[in-house]
């Protein structure tokens, strides 16, 4: 149901699971879109907290919170949201649930799919480029080591930007 073919975020954490003996890894998903797939995958598995910021409403029409395993943590955000309503959730929801969690890594899976001029069919949020550099710094403070990859985001015009102000985010020292 989701938009990606090879979940790659869930590669990453069986691989820092399996090859580099990393027992708890927080999932962190800024994405327009709920993801459904990352959570199926995890849900039953205590040692992935999944966490996820997204449009309330739209396809795949999951990720309502209680939704999901006990690792999960399901934060929909009504349409029209910006950047205020996207670091509250961040405050309120997920950093709390990251921190009871004390993860040693926290892989994000960053979508840049809910700017303010992404032009998407039903999506309707309003991140800055300062909302998603911020939502980076915040993410890179929840664990001693943080990794990202790059998920929705489809205005080629805006995208490279604001890559980079994540990047600037992650790297910002806390």
């Amino acid at each position: 149901m989701g938009f990606c073919l090879v979940n790659n975020v869930a590669v990453a954490a069986r691989h820092m699971q399996a090859e580099h003996g990393v027992g708890r890894i927080a999932i962190v998903d800024f994405d327009v879109h709920h993801g459904n797939g990352t959570q199926d995958i995890f849900e039953h598995d205590d040692s992935v907290l999944y966490a996820s910021l997204h449009q309330a409403g739209i396809y795949p029409g999951t990720g309502a919170p209680g939704e999901g395993g006990a690792t999960t943590v399901n934060v929909p955000l009504r349409a029209g949201a910006g950047d205020g309503e996207w670091l509250h959730a961040l405050e309120r929801y997920v950093e709390p649930a990251v921190a009871r969690f004390a993860p040693e890594l926290v892989l994000v899976s960053a979508g840049f799919d809910a700017h303010e001029d992404e032009d998407l069919y039903l999506v309707d949020m309003h991140i800055t480029d300062d909302g998603f550099r911020e939502l980076a710094r915040r993410c890179a403070a929840l664990a001693p080591h943080v990794a990202a990859v790059l998920e929705g985001g489809y205005n080629l015009e805006t995208l490279p930007r604001l890559v980079a102000a994540a990047l600037d985010g992650f790297s910002t020292e806390s």
